[in-house]
């Protein structure tokens, strides 16, 4: 089909318009949901590497605040604040997967998490982004409307205009004025999702009134092998939205590592005598998730890393085309459509308040003490990031948010700065700290870039004001970027275990000489109102692949605890024999193996290549190596509930096809009409019902361990849907109950529109 003239485009509203846009309500209902949602993706990214695009939910929940409004008494939002609501609220997600992904890498390569370091990285990345796509606005969503489908951004203002008010449509151009009358939204469902994901989430871990992973232990002849599977509302909505195929092939990967994999180390490891490294024990006496910490992590960020780096492969022909066009865009492209120009549709930031905002966080990216950052850390961010950006924007515009390999893009720019680095000698452990900064700035650029590019194509088709627009994400990524800091600070706290050091390394002495530098600290959290002496930290070199692992010693230099993170941590258990959830923060460990693997070279790296080669076995199959990657690598409980989700989608497309296409709706009208419909809109509000729930759930927890401690005793005791013979098989009820309803959602058998 031959694409249109650009003169024939007629947005929703006319430039000509002055429908009330950028106002204080708007930008502020943006903002905060922008918070919400970016600390539910931030949650998600710490569980199993991905994220969902907030858009349409931001949008949804926006229609439906005002509407509440408008039946008090106020004034209806136009479609104009909807839209700004809805940009001010995307960023949270994308600056939230490039945190989730990057900084946890800092404890695992064996420093701090600090607040500071966070809030540079994700203020620095996502303002960076946003700036550096704001000069290809023209080129790419005006000039090639038609050609780049931008698919998140034309769904999510599709949305906006079924929940347009009568203000907003009799403001419309006549094109569009009967557009959508029939389909009005109704936004209970995403509300109802929300309720439901929240309600089950806290029944199920704060209650603890089933068991939130059922699990079956094979024996012989299938001896070390296990199937489970997390029953949470978050994985089924994931599961549901990135579809059955993928979600299959992520639970594909978790099969061949719990039914295939493990039981084969198994069966030729249990009768060794003696300890096959990298592993610490003899292979008979590992349960499987032992076995999995030891070894299969290491094969699964060797499949990780390869699997990013053939979609980054596979894109080169798209990637080479965006630098052209980026270079085009930037020397001609501004000027090369007199009529976007004029008129209020057509006003971007101007370009030198970009240059001077780019100079400026520049300055700031290589001054600031806690990035350790140096000149060809800072050249690097530069290219790279420009590069990346351009390419991000494009490839969102061509192919989708979800389909965008941002992971593989971040992979490339570590792959880049440590070969740079190691080429200059720079391999002391300092520098991991400034490789990683380059990486998690360029990072969160790239999918903030991507993420602004849907957002302003949203506007395009909406008729909003493109400097508006920009000032909101701006303003909706700053509020983000300051929360989501003590936010991860905060997960991770809440998940840290003290164990005893005697049992960890009971012959570790600290050197004399070294004690008197060691800083103090004393044990965080209620476990140390039961010990509230000050140690001296001690970081004690991990000799295989890690990081270090962080000990409180006493005066002596004798260790009394071991300090296990939450995130990425390996001892859930307290003391006092409650038992935490750890964050297993997927994407963060293969940055630092990246970084550590090249700069220091310590990395078991036969299983790390044969991990590369199973992704490059399943490539040559023609399946999608990342997803498949990513399966291997997370408990085998997490793929299997993200399937689950895959499956209710699959049946819900099945039975609604033959109506699309006796309807005449081709692929990609199908697939649109997907993105926005019931089932999406309920997923939504699982995954942040379930997040929002999972968080304060893990910070109550931190703070009340004898509340938490004495809900375990009981639900063991008395409960036999959570300790019972029949736990496992009892638990799967509530979860079909979930799945159920989800099913019945998408389908328009409840919560039919109005």
């Amino acid at each position: 089909m031959a694409t249109p003239p650009r003169t024939s485009f007629r947005p929703f509203i006319p430039a000509t318009s002055r429908l009330p846009e950028f106002t204080f309500r708007s930008l502020v209902v943006g903002t905060l949901l922008g918070i919400v949602f970016g600390a539910s993706s931030l949650y998600l990214t710490l569980k199993v590497g991905l994220t969902v695009s907030a858009s349409i939910p931001v949008a949804v929940i926006s229609i439906t605040l005002f509407k509440l409004w408008a039946r008090m008494g106020g004034r209806e939002a136009t479609i104009l604040e909807h839209n700004i609501a809805q940009t001010a609220g995307s960023a949270g997600e994308s600056i939230a997967f490039g945190v989730g992904v990057t900084m946890p890498a800092i404890l695992i390569l064996g420093f701090d998490l600090e607040v500071g370091r966070v809030l540079l990285v994700a203020v620095l990345g996502g303002l960076l982004g946003i700036l550096m796509m704001i000069p290809l606005r023209r080129a790419l969503i005006v000039q090639q409307h038609g050609e780049l489908k931008y698919p998140e951004g034309t769904a999510c203002a599709e949305v906006l205009k079924a929940g347009a008010g009568e203000e907003s449509r009799a403001e419309a151009d006549p094109v569009h004025r009967l557009e959508g009358a029939a389909t009005r939204l109704d936004s209970r469902t995403i509300l109802v999702g929300f309720a439901v994901g929240l309600l089950y989430k806290t029944a199920n871990v704060a209650f603890k009134l089933w068991k939130d992973v059922p699990e079956k232990v094979f024996g012989a002849p299938l001896r070390g092998g296990s199937i489970s599977v997390e029953v949470s509302p978050e994985m089924v909505g994931v599961g549901y939205i990135i579809g059955p195929r993928i979600a299959g092939i992520m639970a594909a990967g978790g099969v061949l590592s719990y039914l295939v994999l493990i039981p084969l180390i198994q069966f030729f490891g249990r009768r060794l005598g003696e300890v096959v490294p990298p592993g610490t024990r003899l292979i008979g006496e590992m349960s499987p998730s032992q076995i999995r910490g030891e070894y299969l992590l290491y094969l699964g960020a060797g499949a990780v890393a390869a699997g990013g780096l053939i979609s980054l492969i596979r894109s080169l022909p798209t990637l080479w085309h965006g630098i052209l066009h980026g270079i085009a865009d930037l020397t001609g492209g501004r000027g090369g459509d007199p009529d976007a120009a004029s008129g209020r549709t057509g006003r971007d930031l101007s370009l030198k308040t970009v240059l001077i905002g780019i100079i400026v966080l520049l300055g700031a990216i290589t001054l600031a003490p806690p990035l350790h950052m140096n000149l060809l850390g800072a050249l690097l961010i530069v290219s790279l990031g420009f590069l990346f950006v351009t390419v991000s924007s494009r490839l969102t515009g061509e192919i989708g948010s979800s389909s965008n390999p941002v992971s593989g893009m971040t992979i490339a720019t570590l792959l880049l700065t440590c070969l740079a680095f190691l080429a200059v000698g720079w391999t002391g452990k300092g520098y991991y700290v400034t490789a990683l900064s380059v990486g998690a700035i360029v990072c969160i650029a790239c999918s903030n870039g991507g993420t602004t590019s849907q957002d302003l194509k949203t506007g395009f088709l909406i008729g909003g004001t493109p400097r508006l627009q920009q000032i909101a994400i701006l303003v909706g990524a700053l509020a983000s970027s300051v929360t989501l800091g003590p936010i991860l600070l905060s997960l991770n706290q809440s998940a840290t275990t003290y164990v005893d050091a005697k049992e960890i390394a009971p012959a570790l002495r600290v050197p004399a000489e070294s004690l008197k530098d060691l800083p103090r600290e004393g044990i965080q959290g209620s476990q140390g109102m039961h010990d509230q002496t000050e140690y001296r930290v001690w970081h004690q070199p991990d000799p295989v692949g890690g990081g270090s692992q962080k000990f409180l010693v006493d005066d002596a230099g004798r260790p009394v605890w071991m300090v296990d993170p939450g995130i990425n941590g390996s001892h859930p258990e307290r003391p006092d024999g409650s038992v935490v959830r750890k964050f297993d923060a997927p994407k963060a460990v293969l940055v630092s193996y990246i970084i550590k693997g090249i700069l220091d070279r310590q990395l078991p790296w036969e299983l790390v290549i044969l991990g590369a080669l199973l992704a490059l076995v399943l490539e040559l199959a023609g399946v999608n190596a990342l997803a498949f990657a990513v399966g291997v690598y997370l408990p085998v409980a997490v793929s299997m509930g993200i399937f689950a989700g895959g499956v209710i989608r699959w049946w819900v497309d099945r039975s609604q096809r033959p109506d699309q296409v006796r309807r005449g709706l081709g692929p990609e009208e199908i697939s649109a009409e997907g993105d926005r419909s019931p089932g999406v809109l309920m997923a939504s509000g699982y995954i942040a019902g379930g997040a929002i729930a999972g968080i304060v759930i893990a910070f109550l927890a931190a703070g009340f361990e004898t509340t938490d401690r004495a809900i375990t005793e009981w639900a063991t005791r008395s409960n036999r849907f959570f300790a019972g013979p029949d736990a496992d098989l009892l638990s799967m009820l509530p979860f079909l109950g979930l799945l159920a309803l989800l099913a019945l959602a998408a389908r328009g058998r409840i919560l039919r529109p109005r």
